[in-house]
């Protein structure tokens, strides 16, 4: 069986460690810090088998080197074109990785928008989207395009619905705040929003969530519904026609206006 944990990091990573049950080597996704990687893998006994990185900014970068120095053969595995360090296995969009020792292999998808060569890597239902999609939210546009992240967004929210979105950041709350300006009559944000405050006064994660539930509560993937649609006109003062410029005024109004 798969295991998946969360080690929190900096002030709201998460750095996600994938391990087979009954094996002592794992695969970690986006290591930004050190630290707690170490010392998680050496309290168990494991070895570093790999490391996936989904996009090159540096709170999910910044761990690799002291990574590899202590786990030498472990392969580090990201994008092209970004600035990762100690790269040994460029990946791109419909590349399969052997996630040996983890059972099966890895879905490679590019989904640019928060950067240019962005990445998600699927393993069976889970997916692991670096800064694109986020619990109740999504990632700003720095490197990439609005128009890249709409897509992006899109084609994850075309996934099976069971698919688990194991995001980077632990954000949830405040995206959900801000799902509810975008939707206030969504009876599913409120239902969200008590659960998912309930879980961190207990200090438990918030991710990750389904892809089901971000259908039904993130208003990034809610770009063709017609209160999101509403909502964004009202804020942009005029009509917006499709998908990409339903997102573009979604995400300047919450650039601008509640981050």
């Amino acid at each position: 069986m798969l295991r998946i944990h969360p080690l929190p990091a900096f002030e709201d990573n998460y750095i996600w460690v994938l391990r087979q049950e009954g094996v002592d080597a794992c695969v970690v996704v986006d290591p930004g810090d050190e630290t707690p990687v170490i010392d998680y893998l050496q309290a168990r006994g494991l070895a570093l088998a790999a490391i996936l990185i989904t996009h090159g900014h540096g709170d999910h970068t910044g761990g690799v080197r002291e990574l590899k120095r202590q786990w030498p053969t472990a392969v580090v595995c990201g994008p092209g074109g970004e600035p990762v360090p100690v790269v040994e296995r460029t990946v791109a969009e419909g590349n399969e990785i052997d996630m040996a020792p983890l059972e099966g292999a890895c879905r490679v998808m590019e989904v640019p928008g928060h950067t240019r060569g962005h990445l998600a890597y699927r393993l069976g239902d889970a997916l692991f989207c670096g800064d694109t999609l986020f619990a109740g939210g999504c990632g700003r546009v720095f490197s990439g395009t609005h128009e890249q992240l709409s897509d992006s967004l899109r084609r994850i929210a075309a996934l099976p619905p069971q698919t688990l979105v194991y995001c980077a950041h632990e954000y949830t709350l405040a995206n959900l705040g801000f799902a509810r300006w975008v939707e206030p009559d969504n009876p599913a944000i409120r239902v969200r929003q008590k659960a998912e405050e309930e879980k961190r006064q207990q200090g438990l994660p918030t991710v990750p969530s389904s892809l089901a539930l971000e259908l039904e509560t993130n208003p990034f993937l809610r770009t063709g519904e017609a209160a999101v649609i509403a909502a964004a006109e009202k804020w942009a003062g005029r009509s917006l026609q499709g998908h990409r410029e339903v997102f573009r005024a979604l995400r300047e109004w919450k650039d601008r206006d509640y981050d």
